[in-house]
């Protein structure tokens, strides 16, 4: 049964409201929701005002105006298996490893509910996954963007994931992306260090900040340069791990990833050079080129080094394939 939203469309905004923000003036008028949850609905594009979204809670209401406020029915309290297929590198009765393509949440929040890793490693693991991670989280141990693919690990039992746990605290645990970015470093090896916090721009994005955030260093070498060097292939390593680090580490530096939507904007207009085609396809990348292709730590058990390597996925295969022809 498809899941359908209830619609709330309070009154028309009085003239003695006129000025009040959008997020007070809904909390004022509907008392059943939170402020939080209504700062949450506009965030997910459910609020509308004459047909259009709108996500500015900070947006002033005039008189007369009428909004619609569509609420999603709560989610289960707790993932539920669904059969999603997954790419296992690796699974014991400790952990498992996995190869997450572009485009799968790891695990449920406001607007992915489901059809996440979670649901999926629930599917493939049952009731092994370790709890530590809460309801919402069972066996994750760290996570990956959306739109990052590569490789991870999760946690089948509590001891397995305080072990592992301990080694990212410690930033013992060895991790390598690799990633397309615009231009290229200068130098071609480096370290980028900087606190990473929320933006005072845009709360949606994280950013380079000059006071408070949390420390982050990222190393990165350049691999191979592309059309003159305005497109480079680059390695990251972290010795932390923030928010979207690689991706405001490289743009704060001047290099966002090829097809970013959220740091970067894309230069294939530039590309004079460059064939249609290829200027076509980078243009229309349609995530961050990045890869989390090496993945090493201590077995839990046995103490034992592990590593793994995660070759490109097609579509940054199909992409690099274009750039080498050039």
């Amino acid at each position: 049964m498809p899941i359908i939203a209830q619609t709330l469309c309070p009154d028309p905004v009085a003239p003695e409201e006129a000025g009040t923000r959008l997020d007070k003036w809904l909390a004022a008028r509907l008392p059943d929701l939170s402020r939080t949850r209504i700062k949450a609905l506009i965030d997910e594009g459910q609020v509308s005002a004459a047909g259009l979204t709108i996500t500015d809670g900070s947006a002033r209401v005039k008189p007369g105006q009428t909004f619609a406020v569509a609420v999603p029915p709560d989610a289960p309290a707790e993932p539920e298996p669904q059969d999603i297929a997954l790419t296992v590198v690796h699974e014991d009765d400790d952990l498992i490893v996995i190869d997450k393509p572009a485009g799968l949440v790891v695990h449920p929040a406001p607007g992915s509910p489901d059809q996440t890793l979670v649901n999926a490693l629930l599917a493939h693991c049952g009731d092994s996954l370790s709890g530590i991670g809460g309801v919402r989280r069972p066996g994750i141990v760290h996570r990956l963007d959306k739109d990052t693919s590569g490789l991870m690990v999760a946690a089948k039992n509590d001891r397995a994931h305080h072990a592992l746990a301990a080694q990212f605290e410690a930033h013992t645990i060895e991790r390598a992306y690799q990633a397309l970015v615009w231009g290229t470093p200068v130098p071609p090896a480096g370290e980028i260090e900087g606190n990473i916090g929320r933006s005072g721009a845009d709360r949606k994005k994280m950013a380079v900040v000059k006071s408070g955030g949390k420390p982050a260093l990222t190393r990165y070498k350049v691999l191979q340069t592309f059309l003159g060097g305005a497109v480079s292939l680059v390695e990251c390593r972290l010795a932390t791990g923030r928010t979207h680090q690689i991706r405001v580490h490289m743009t704060s530096i001047g290099h966002p990833l090829v097809g970013d939507q959220t740091y970067g904007r894309s230069r294939a207009a530039r590309l004079k050079a460059a064939s249609p085609d290829l200027r076509e396809s980078l243009s229309r990348f349609p995530r961050q080129a990045l890869h989390a292709y090496l993945l090493g730590f201590l077995h839990p058990t046995s103490g034992y080094m592990l590593k793994f390597l995660a070759d490109f996925p097609c579509d940054i295969k199909e992409l690099l394939h274009l750039l080498e022809l050039e």
